[in-house]
This record gives C-alpha cells, sequence and structure tokens, in this order.
C-alpha cells in the first residue's frame, strides 16, 4: 500500500493543500531546551512578578501568537515544571487587572478594545463572511452576517463592530458588521465579458468576487463577448449600487490551456517574466562560471553520485551519494545545488528571488524564483555536468540512527540521471543498461532509506495513507483525464534523505546557536482535537486523550485496510495546521523532528537560500564567536522574511491548486449527466462534499438532492442520519453519485445523488441542522408544500398519486447507526511533488 507523508492533500474545492506541495510540512513539538535555548523564565529569582508579565504579554502580541491554554502557553514559552507557579501567579495578575482575558475553551487573549477588531475579511457566496483578526483576540475568526458585509470582498483588510447575539448555555456568541474598508486586497479581476439585456459585463473568476462586474466600451481593448479579460473596479457594489469597472487587458479566448494559465498568474499577481536588467545579471553570472575556480572546494567529480526526478523535471537541485564504512556503518551525501555561490546578498539578483520567495509550479508551466539560466543551467546538477554543491554526509549505524555528521562545499558530477519510474524498475530487478556501479549505490539506497524510515516511525513520524492522481494531457497540452500517481519506494527513498539532510542542518544551526529560518508547524489546536475526538468516537474507535504522535499512529494502524481507513486519514489530515518559516524554536511534529530547516531547494525556495548561506558561513569558519552570530540576520529580520515566505508560498500554493482544479472541471464538464463513484470527504448544514474517486475533486451534494427524507446533521460527527429511513451518511463512506452541474468560473461543481448503500434515490431530501443532539428543522427543499411534509395531511389527489397513507411525524430521538460498507480508494502519490 503507498503512502504519503504528512501533510498531504485535502480534497475539496475549497483551496484544501496538495500532497506534493507541502510535502513534509506540517507539525510542532514543543520548544526545547539546548545549550543555546534557555528558559524564558531561567534566573527568575532576580525577576520581579512585572517583568515575567510584561514577557508574557510580548509574547501573546506577538503576529504569530495564537491562542491558547496557560498550559500550552508555559510550554510555548519554555516554562519548566519549577517556574510553573511563578509563571501561572503572573497569569492570574494580568488576568485580574485586565490585561489579559481567558476567551471561548479558556485560551489566553489579549481583551478587545473599544468593541471593534481589524482583520483579513473572507467573503462567501451566500452572502455571510468572517473576519480573521490581525491581533488573536476571544472571539477568534468573528462571523458577519449577510447585510453586514459592506461591499467588503474576499482579502481586504477591514474594521468591524463586535455585536453581541446572544448565548448558547454560559456561552456569549458574538457577530460582526463590516463598519470600514481600510485596505482592498486587489482591485483587478479576471473573468468572462458577457453580453446580456444589451448590457456588457464581466463575470469574475473563482470565489473572491461575486457577481457581475458592469462595463463601458469594451471594444476600446479590442475585446468580444466570450474573451477572458482583465477588469479594473472603479466603483464596489454597495447595496442598491451595482459594481462597475473597466477592461484593462484582454487575455485571449477563454478555455485555451495557455489562458487558463495566464488568468491564474494575473488573478493571484504573480511575477511574469523578469525584468531586463535581472536577465542581464544572471546572463553575467553564468557566463563567469568556472569550475576550475575554487580550489578550497572538495572535489568530489570522480565518485558515484546520481540524481532521482520527475520524467518532466526541468532542474535538477539535489543528488545523492552512499559510502559504506567500518563496522557496518554508511555515510549518506546528500549534494544540493550551491546557489548561494551565484546569488549574492544584496545583488540584484538576491533582490528579485527575495521579492518573489518561491517559485510556481503550474501544469507544464514554470515560474521560476531565479532565472532559467540559472535554475535550468550552472545552479542544475546535470548529467555528466561539473557542478558546485553544498553537501551535507551523515554516518549511520546499522540500524539507521545518526552517529555523524559534516558539511562541505563540493564539486561534483552527476554519473547518471535516473527518473523515478527508471530507478523502481532498477530496483525491481529491470536493470536495462544501467552500469553497476549505478545499480549497486540504488540497492544501498533503498536499504538504507528502509532503516531510517523505520526509525522515524519508530520516533512518532506520522504517515498517512491518502490517494492522489497526476493530469494526462494531449498533442495540444489540453487535459484529458488522470491517472493514478506513481508511488514507488524510489519516491520515499529521496523523500527520506531530504528529511535527514534538512533535520542534520537545523541540529548544527543549533548547536551553534545562530538565528536563522525554521520550518515550523504548530500543534493542532484544542478545538480541533474536540472535534477529531467526536468523530472518532462516533467511528467507534477510542479518541486520543491528547493528539500525541504515538496515539495517532496507534489510531492509524488500527483502521489500516478497514473500510474507515480513509475517513481516518482524511480527518487526521484536516486536525492539521498549515506549516510555516519563523526563526521561533520549535520542532516538526509529524516527522518527529527538534530541528528541521529547509535546505534542499535553494532554486526554488528562498528560505533554503538563506540556509545555504549560513552553511557556507560555517564552513568557511564566520560563525566562531559571538560577534561573527550577532553579524548574520537578526531574529526581526527572520520575522518579517519568514512571514514575507509564508504568505508568497501560500499564495503559490492556492494558485497551483485551483489552476488544477480548473484543468479537472473542464473534463467533467463533458461528463454531465454521468454517474460516478465518490467517498463523502465533509458535512456541512447545506449538504455533503463528495470526493469523486477518480479524479480527487469534491463536489457538493446537496440534501434536496438525498433521498426524500429528514435529514439530521451532526458536523462534529460527520454524519447526517435520516429520521424516517434510519440510513446514516459519514465522511469515508461510498456512495454513487451523478455529475449534475459543473461550473467552471464558479469552482464548483454540483452532484445529485445516483444510489446509496442499496436503495435508489428520490428526490427531495429535507434537514435538520443541529449537533445531533438538538436538532432544528431546516427549509425543506424542491418547494415542497406544508401539505407534502411530514406529518401533514395529503390532499385526495397526492393520496391517489402516491397510493399510500402518509406516514406520522418522525420522532426526534436520535437513530441508532448502522454500520455501513464503504469503499476505500487506492492510494496514490504525486510524481511531481516538490521535495525536502
Amino acid at each position: 500500500m503507498a503512502v504519503a507523508y504528512l501533510p498531504i492533500p485535502a480534497y475539496t474545492l475549497q483551496y484544501r493543500m496538495t500532497l506534493w506541495s507541502i510535502l513534509y510540512d506540517s507539525t510542532r513539538c514543543r520548544l526545547q531546551s539546548s545549550p543555546h535555548n534557555h528558559s524564558l523564565l531561567e534566573g527568575s529569582n532576580s525577576m520581579s512578578t512585572e517583568d515575567v508579565a510584561e514577557q508574557i504579554l510580548r509574547f501573546i502580541k506577538s503576529s504569530d501568537y495564537r491562542p491558547q491554554k496557560v498550559r500550552a502557553l508555559a510550554r510555548s514559552m519554555g516554562i519548566s515544571d519549577n517556574e510553573y507557579g511563578d509563571f501561572h501567579f503572573a497569569v492570574k495578575g494580568l488576568k485580574k487587572t485586565g490585561r489579559l482575558v481567558l476567551g471561548s475553551n479558556n485560551v489566553v487573549t489579549l481583551p478587545q478594545p473599544s468593541g471593534k477588531i481589524v482583520g483579513t475579511f473572507r467573503l462567501n457566496p451566500r452572502g455571510f463572511g468572517f473576519v480573521i483578526p490581525e491581533n488573536p483576540d476571544a472571539h477568534g475568526d468573528l462571523f458577519v452576517p449577510p447585510g453586514d458585509t459592506g461591499n467588503a470582498l474576499t482579502g481586504d483588510t477591514v474594521e468591524a463592530k463586535i455585536v453581541k447575539r446572544g448565548k448558547r448555555g454560559d456561552k456569549m456568541l458574538f457577530e460582526g458588521r463590516v463598519v470600514e474598508v481600510l485596505n482592498r486586497a486587489q482591485n483587478h479581476f479576471v473573468g468572462e465579458l458577457l453580453h446580456d439585456f444589451n448590457r456588457w459585463f464581466v463575470r469574475p473568476d473563482g470565489n473572491t468576487f461575486h457577481g457581475p462586474v458592469f462595463v463601458d466600451d469594451p471594444g476600446a481593448k479590442s475585446s468580444k463577448e466570450g474573451d477572458q479579460v482583465v477588469v479594473e473596479i472603479t466603483r464596489y457594489p454597495e447595496p442598491g449600487k451595482e459594481a462597475r469597472g473597466v477592461i484593462v487587458r484582454v487575455l485571449g479566448e477563454r478555455g485555451l490551456p495557455e489562458v487558463d494559465t495566464l488568468s491564474m498568474v494575473v488573478q493571484y499577481q504573480l511575477p511574469e517574466g523578469f525584468p531586463p536588467e535581472v536577465l542581464q545579471a544572471a546572463g553575467d553570472v553564468s557566463r563567469s562560471y568556472n569550475p576550475d575556480g575554487d580550489s578550497k572546494r572538495v572535489d568530489l567529480s570522480n565518485e558515484t553520485i546520481i540524481t532521482i526526478d520527475p520524467v518532466d523535471a526541468r532542474d535538477f537541485d539535489d543528488a545523492i551519494s552512499l559510502k559504506t564504512l567500518s563496522k557496518g556503518q554508511m555515510e549518506l551525501g546528500v549534494h544540493i545545488a550551491d546557489v548561494s555561490h551565484f546569488v549574492q546578498p544584496g545583488s540584484i539578483l538576491d533582490q528579485e528571488a527575495s521579492a518573489r520567495t518561491t517559485s510556481v509550479y503550474f501544469p507544464r508551466h514554470v515560474i521560476p524564483m531565479l532565472p532559467e539560466v540559472l535554475s535550468n543551467g550552472v545552479c542544475s546538477l546535470q548529467e555528466r555536468e561539473p557542478r558546485f554543491a553544498k553537501s551535507a554526509f551523515i554516518t549511520y549505524d546499522k540500524s539507521g540512527n545518526v552517529v555523524g555528521q559534516r558539511f562541505a562545499s563540493t564539486l561534483i558530477r552527476s554519473a547518471k540521471r535516473l527518473t523515478y519510474e527508471q530507478a523502481s524498475a532498477a530496483l525491481e530487478g529491470k536493470t536495462g543498461r544501467l552500469p553497476k556501479k549505478v545499480l549497486a549505490l540504488l540497492g544501498d539506497m533503498e536499504s538504507l532509506a528502509k532503516a531510517i524510515r523505520q526509525r522515524r516511525i519508530k520516533n512518532g513520524m506520522l504517515v498517512l495513507d491518502l490517494p492522489e492522481v497526476d493530469l494526462v494531457y494531449d498533442e495540444k497540452d489540453n487535459v484529458t483525464g488522470v491517472t493514478p500517481t506513481d508511488t514507488s519506494f524510489s519516491h520515499t527513498i529521496i523523500e527520506m534523505f531530504m528529511i535527514e539532510a534538512n533535520e542534520a542542518v537545523g541540529r548544527l544551526f543549533a548547536e551553534i546557536g545562530v538565528p536563522h529560518l525554521r520550518r515550523i508547524h504548530p500543534d493542532p489546536a484544542d478545538s480541533t482535537a474536540k472535534s477529531l475526538g467526536k468523530f472518532l468516537g462516533a467511528l467507534g474507535i477510542k479518541p486520543p486523550t491528547s493528539l500525541d504522535r504515538f496515539a495517532l499512529q496507534g489510531i492509524l494502524k488500527s483502521v489500516k485496510g478497514k473500510p474507515e481507513s480513509f475517513a481516518v486519514n482524511l480527518a487526521l489530515l484536516k486536525s492539521m495546521q498549515t506549516a510555516e518559516y519563523s526563526p521561533k524554536i520549535l520542532g516538526h511534529y509529524a516527522l518527529a523532528g527538534e530541528h528541521y530547516v529547509h535546505f534542499t531547494s535553494p532554486i526554488r525556495r528562498y528560505p533554503d537560500l538563506t540556509a545555504h548561506r549560513l552553511l557556507d558561513a560555517y564552513i568557511k569558519g564566520k560563525l566562531q564567536s559571538k560577534s561573527d552570530i550577532k553579524s548574520m540576520p537578526s531574529d526581526a529580520e527572520l520575522r518579517d522574511l519568514g512571514a514575507l515566505c509564508s504568505r508568497n508560498e501560500r499564495r503559490a500554493e492556492a494558485a497551483e491548486r485551483e489552476l488544477r482544479l480548473v484543468k479537472i472541471l473542464r473534463i467533467l464538464e463533458g461528463r454531465t449527466g454521468d454517474s460516478v463513484k465518490g467517498i463523502v470527504t465533509g458535512v456541512t448544514n447545506f449538504g455533503l462534499y463528495v470526493q469523486l474517486s477518480e479524479y480527487l475533486v469534491d463536489g457538493l451534494l446537496r440534501f434536496e438532492e438525498l433521498a426524500d427524507d429528514w435529514w439530521e446533521v451532526d458536523v462534529d460527527r460527520g454524519c447526517v442520519n435520516a429520521q424516517r429511513s434510519g440510513k446514516r451518511i459519514s465522511i469515508g463512506q461510498a456512495l454513487e453519485v451523478t455529475i449534475s452541474r459543473v461550473d467552471v468560473a464558479g469552482r464548483q461543481l454540483n452532484l445529485a445523488l445516483s444510489e446509496f448503500v442499496g436503495f435508489k434515490r428520490k428526490a427531495g431530501g429535507r434537514v435538520r441542522k443541529g449537533s445531533g443532539k438538538r436538532p432544528h428543522r431546516g427549509a425543506s427543499s424542491r418547494g415542497l408544500k406544508k401539505s407534502n411534509r411530514p406529518g401533514k395531511k395529503k390532499t385526495k389527489t397526492e393520496k391517489s398519486k402516491s397510493g399510500k397513507k402518509p406516514k406520522s411525524k418522525p420522532k426526534t430521538k436520535k437513530p441508532k447507526s448502522k454500520k455501513l460498507k464503504s469503499k476505500k480508494p487506492q492510494s496514490k502519490k504525486s510524481a511531481n511533488r516538490k521535495r525536502g
């Protein structure tokens, strides 16, 4: 069974994450003590309570703080057990004076002044929205009901007034009203130019701007109906006033592959090409490259070193060597293209790279962080070409435990460029014409990777089992279908080695105490753990008391090969948060790593380039003293850089996911009316999200498209229960659905129920929305009259049509759930994933 390492893709139309884009990035472990990581309260005997309180306030006021309970806050700040009493006393004092508050779920937050918050707005197509506060507060994300969103759009920075809307038990509920848009996220939108009722308008793509933008004189840009255009907003929509704009650019004929890609570039404000001066600088650096010009490098050009990459890879930034030492030990060499040699700090190339911070990988199109003369040229570890590298050498014992590490600036020459398919075939005995030394290296690599994987799992590394697919193209770059992703062990070999190299560099930086940009990820939130526990309990699985890695490993092992396996793996995936870049001393939870940086992809990630520069300084002996370390970028500079890199990474991933979704939706446009198999991946108060097993995209199955019944919704447990029939649908369950409508522009896929576990669909499902304990009545679907609802008398005409007496109104008692078979999809992993 193929596996994928956390985090991996969530599967909805709501822009969830893809496997290959964040393959190693989900996680956090508590603040660890080390020679260079002293506890916040170390030496607290000499500190006053006021000093401790001020440090607590500074920690909570930081931009990356997320509300947490008192104990969790102490752990995050590095408070030891013997210091906790003083810490707790300081927290109580701050709370008593009103400088801190305990919000929902008893999390520690700052008090909210003046009944207003400032934050980022997210608009839902149904008219409501949420404000995500810039500074964490007691309310968390603030719900804004329809009619109170003003003219705010998704991504805008807004000021919202907080309004009490009543209590639920002893908990006060709040909602917001947008009072001012402080900053627009964007004023240019991409969409289709349409003409109707003698008016021209643009229908924006995606889920940012809802509704038409009316335009005058579209012919000014020689645009015509059906073109994909860019419209600049001149007046945002308000109650009683329509949105208006002007066409500023015509992208081309809607639906063409290159137009779809360009639309995403413009929509996400991604860079288009490099300035001439940057290209000139890149050309100058490339032409000046002399492989024999650095005598201080360790020459490895005669050693057997290989690369293994996807068949369509353009740049090769990592290569592998392996030596057998005495006493059964092995030395792994991970050789990474030395981009830091070519891109000097402060240079025009560095300025461009630090603004982009990442490459963007669209289907068959790349927006590189560095000009291609570098990324595909002298910085690419091409076969038989001499190349500069930064090399991490890690020594292992027979069990795959690290017993030593060293680093060097090297000159290498790749002996063979292999694809994953070639490597897999060779490991299976289909050696072809590969040299014996390459075959021997592959065999040793496989053995070591298995030992490393076993050791990492023993230490708590989490492995999820979920599928993925690759796109299939025709000769014109149109997507014609999908195919299961190759998940052979050759992928795991490279993944293990990249993780090990990243961790080795992280250990080095921690040992010498130099500030650096880490790859971190928070623990799942307390509220997430609670919801996950409810969900697992509904499946008959004893929930863990905390989201401990070993407890989660046990759960994954217990469901392996069972029908509920998909549901559990997906639920654990959703419990994880997004990884980010930060100098904060946090670990890598899912990888069970104490120190972790991104080092292995400096061609496409700016944080990796910063790690190379630090490693270069270490190799040259420039990090020996405190003054040397102080000359490196400070924590404050790294925080700002980390925030920029994280934002740009999320933007790139969102653009990549959305274009991939567009490609698949265009395929499904031609399959409207077809019945397909799917798996329930989400439950909401308005319907179910069902992932199509073949295409791995989610469509919405509204309750009115379910069998004629009354459905009780239990979002926390991820299920709906039919009041009449006692049927139950839950996350992970197999359904046969019909593709009823595909809206490429709106990024929506609507489904209807074809068949569900033994009964055929009858239209007209109704819903009782609630927690499963106190359901309340929802609106009936398909315009059903009162006389056609349960418990109401039918007319004579209705009786004659049905031929049956009306059923009595069902009781609200929760029906017993029935165990229903679900089909677990085959697990797959992308061959085009981004490594390390």
